[in-house]
């Protein structure tokens, strides 16, 4: 769930939730006030009106009554001096928490409720009041009743008068209120609970994780996972603390393994430079030492230190090539150029040196005359010269042959060199593109190499946007292929 939507339902919860607990609290703690109301003064109330507003509604609950009383005290007073006409009068008062009192003179001639009647009957109101205020009544505040006077004549001459008395019961007692206070600040705290516990599930506790998750990073642990298939922030976090973990464990691998390569660099080109030094001494201290005493002897010993300081400076330009290479400080100068006469010329160059060792070179070419690639044609030559000069160096027939092929792959030109060398081991065929690896367990650097001849090619092709990989079967030869996009016009114009 998305955080907006989070808050959203948040700001609902406070909003709504207070309020409807609220009302049902009103509703509640009303019905009980009602009914403790009920049972304490035999009240008998029926709606809920008189909760808000008790002595208007009160005064509307016995107009009925009083318009009744009003008739007859006009048109059959007499009937106001019936004792069981009154008893029926008063039970319907008593629906209305009323009662009634019936005054003839300043005697009490009728009462409803003779302990009430008792304390309000000094108070009542003198005969003919009602012609002022009848329909209004007169409320005592003091004692919360509301008086509604109707006069008449008995049948012997004496003023009499009627009293409607009803108990004003407002709901909006001091218990209410506080009761009311109590149970809202109830609701408020059951409120912030809900929310603070569905917030802390939600974003704290996933927090929390990602900062653990975090301190592990610190400590050097990327092995530590935090997975979630939420499609909220949280989740869009763990995510990219997935992503961040992964890459950083990668770089991390890929930082010890430099290290590592390093470290193998270092040792091979101690041993490579240490082979042909110490020949160079060897052949120099003969030469001091008049073990060359003859002009034959001096030229062979010379002509040896001069092959061994070549050896020296073909390792030490790889190795500083490959560092350029590696560092992305090599500018590429990229053109367009046709395949069948760049690839022509390529051997033509190599086919005099192989035909000088003794090697067989064929060539066979299946693209369109008019192919052309995008590259740099100074690095792709090297690329060829790199890979046919290891084909060369671990040639074990004395009958080599070299096979160059041009294929068309549609989108795309693929180069296959083929030797029938020695070849090479399965478990080998993996890491041959790799930094320093040689499969000459023996280090021999005269077959040997540098061990980074192949990865130069790899990056190299890899720059051209192209791909390589090798296949090889021992005893048989191995063939390199790589594979290089078309340059297309209209994919231009496009």
């Amino acid at each position: 769930m998305k955080f907006k939507t989070k808050l959203a339902i948040t700001f609902l919860t406070i909003i709504l939730l207070p309020v409807l607990l609220s009302l049902v609290a009103f509703i509640v703690i009303g019905t009980v006030m009602v009914r403790s109301a009920d049972q304490a003064f035999g009240l008998e109330t029926s709606d809920y009106s008189m909760m808000s507003d008790s002595i208007d509604a009160f005064s509307r609950g016995t107009d009925e009554l009083f318009n009744e009383i009003l008739a007859k005290a006009k048109q059959e007073p007499e009937d106001l001096e019936n004792e069981a006409y009154l008893e029926e009068l008063n039970a319907l008062a008593g629906e209305k928490s009323s009662y009634i009192i019936v005054r003839k003179w300043e005697a009490l001639y009728f009462a409803g409720d003779q302990p009430a009647a008792n304390k309000i009957f000094d108070r009542l109101p003198p005969y003919g009041l009602e012609n002022e205020n009848a329909d209004a009544g007169v409320y005592y505040n003091d004692m919360r009743k509301l008086v509604k006077q109707v006069d008449f004549t008995f049948s012997d001459g004496s003023p009499g008068s009627v009293f409607i008395i009803t108990r004003i019961t407002s709901i909006f007692s001091r218990s209410f209120l506080v009761d009311m206070f109590l149970a809202i600040v109830l609701i408020l705290v059951l409120t912030g609970l809900v929310l603070t516990q569905w917030i802390h599930k939600s974003v704290f506790s996933p927090v929390n994780r990602l900062n653990l998750a975090m301190q592990k990073i610190a400590e050097g642990n990327f092995d530590y996972m935090l997975e979630s298939d939420d499609d909220s922030e949280i989740g869009e976090l763990y995510r990219n603390y997935e992503d961040m973990r992964l890459r950083l464990k990668e770089s991390t691998e890929e930082k010890l393994q430099n290290e590592r390569q390093n470290r193998e660099l270092i040792s091979n080109i101690t041993h490579d430079l240490k082979t042909p030094i110490t020949a160079i001494k060897g052949y120099v201290e003969g030469i001091i030492d008049g073990v060359a005493d003859s002009p034959e002897r001096r030229d062979k010993y010379l002509r040896t230190i001069y092959t061994k300081a070549n050896d020296m400076d073909r390792l030490i330009n790889e190795l500083t090539y490959y560092s350029s290479i590696d560092n992305n400080r090599i500018p590429y100068n990229f053109q367009r150029i046709n395949v069948a006469d760049f690839f022509g010329d390529c051997v033509e160059d190599v086919g005099l040196d192989l035909e000088s060792k003794n090697i067989q070179l064929n060539y066979s070419n299946l693209v369109d005359p008019d192919t052309r690639v995008i590259a740099d044609p100074e690095q792709l030559k090297k690329v060829i010269n790199n890979i046919i000069g290891n084909s060369i160096k671990y040639m074990d027939k004395p009958d080599g042959v070299i096979d160059i092929r041009l294929l068309d792959e549609v989108d795309s030109i693929r180069v296959e060199i083929e030797d029938n060398g020695k070849g090479i081991a399965a478990k080998d065929l993996a890491n041959i593109f790799e930094r320093f690896f040689r499969t000459d367990a023996s280090r021999n650097s005269m077959k040997g190499g540098s061990g980074i001849g192949l990865s130069i090619v790899k990056k190299i092709i890899e720059d051209h946007g192209g791909y390589i990989w090798a296949t090889s079967k021992e005893g048989e030869g191995t063939c390199l292929h790589f594979v290089i996009r078309k340059y297309r016009e209209a994919e231009v114009n496009e």
